[in-house]
């Protein structure tokens, strides 16, 4: 259980660009932030990673307020953290299959990233997600031939492979294709809910949130002003966050 409390963050020039954010996630909740361009979306991604510096509020993780912890407990709790961009950074020239063991750089050691090393015991685990993503048969091509959306889907397998407690997915629908934006979106269900992983995705697309999100959470101006469980937005919900 992860608690948000009072989340705020001003940047030196005095503008806020989070107020005062509360919210809480469960484990194994797929959650869409939406909001207009501006409202704060991928700013909130970016405080919940942890990759930019909070002015205040709480960060609670099973009860410990993070935003008390020491150095090295957040480093261990980013290791468990997967912020996903619209353009993940992969290895062009390598795999599919050695991209998911090798893993991102908040979740591995520098020294295995640059030789590529991994144990031969990691092959089925890798191989499993990539199953669960749809690439299983795309395993052993370089990633420089993949699409976008293959792109996203062999990150998405990255993360959980290494532990991914927390997967943050910044518009990880952007330039894909109705099809192709309706199949991420499922696979993100689909390993949220089997994994019992918490996703929370930024999206621009409010009836794909609508469709696939078990809640959803409404942005502007840097503020937190809706957040429901179960059920479609009202016109007069959606009319607050255009």
């Amino acid at each position: 259980m992860i608690v948000i409390s009072g989340l705020t963050r001003k940047i030196p020039e005095g503008k806020t660009i989070l107020d005062h954010v509360n919210t809480r996630l469960e484990p194994g909740t797929f959650i869409a932030v939406v909001g207009s361009s501006g409202s704060g979306k991928s700013a909130l991604l970016k405080a919940l990673a942890l990759k930019e510096v909070w002015s205040s509020g709480e960060y609670r993780v099973d009860g410990k307020d993070l935003m008390e912890a020491g150095f090295f407990a957040k480093m261990r709790y980013r290791r468990q953290i997967a912020y996903l961009e619209q353009k993940p950074l992969l290895f062009e020239k390598k795999s599919a299959l050695k991209n998911v063991l090798i893993g991102a750089a908040e979740q591995t050691p520098i020294w295995r990233r640059l030789t590529g090393m991994v144990r031969s015991d990691d092959h089925m685990g890798a191989m499993d997600m990539l199953e669960h993503v749809g690439l299983m048969e795309r395993a052993q091509q370089p990633v420089e031939k993949m699409s976008g959306g293959e792109r996203q889907r062999i990150a998405i397998a990255r993360s959980l492979v290494h532990g991914a407690r927390l997967v943050l997915a910044d518009e990880p629908v952007s330039g894909l294709d109705p099809h192709s934006a309706e199949e991420m979106m499922r696979t993100l269900k689909k390993l949220c809910h089997e994994k019992e992983t918490t996703i929370v995705a930024a999206l621009h697309r409010v009836e794909l949130a609508e469709k696939f999100a078990d809640e959803i959470w409404g942005m502007q101006d840097g503020r937190l002003i809706v957040n429901i469980k179960g059920r479609r937005l009202t016109a007069a919900e959606k009319l607050r966050l255009t």
